[in-house]
């Protein structure tokens, strides 16, 4: 088992994550909220799994953003998350199109954030053909 560490820091009001490029803040209001941060990971995530499934299985692509919706259980005091739906959007020829959309089966168990995921979190994964 490998353990990987990260220190945020309190800067005023938000919680700092360092990086070599800018500090990320934790705070809606001045960056993106924690519960925003967890869902462009699945989205990241996800893309980069669909990216590796579809070289793995000789298709030829491109692509060129994930659009990532999220919604969250109001019935919860938390209001944590209730689904979320990924839209890869990709350059592919269409002679590939259904090998494609079968590999879209492959990103959930794949991607170690979606696996990270409370199992009544829905994930949707679907690509869009630009």
């Amino acid at each position: 088992m490998t353990i990987e560490s990260l220190v945020l820091t309190k800067d005023g009001k938000a919680f700092t994550m360092p990086s070599p490029t800018g500090d990320w803040q934790l705070l809606r209001e001045i960056g993106y909220s924690p519960v925003q941060m967890l869902v462009s990971s699945i989205a990241g995530c996800g893309g980069y799994v669909y990216e590796s499934v579809l070289k793995n299985s000789d298709v030829p692509h491109t692509i060129e953003r994930v659009r990532v919706e999220y919604t969250r259980n109001e019935q919860k005091r938390s209001q944590p998350l209730a689904s979320v739906d990924l839209v890869i959007e990709a350059k592919i020829p269409a002679e590939y199109h259904e090998k494609a959309l079968r590999c879209l089966k492959l990103i959930a168990p794949n991607c170690p954030v979606i696996q990270s995921l409370d199992p009544a979190i829905q994930v949707n994964e679907t690509v869009k053909f630009i």
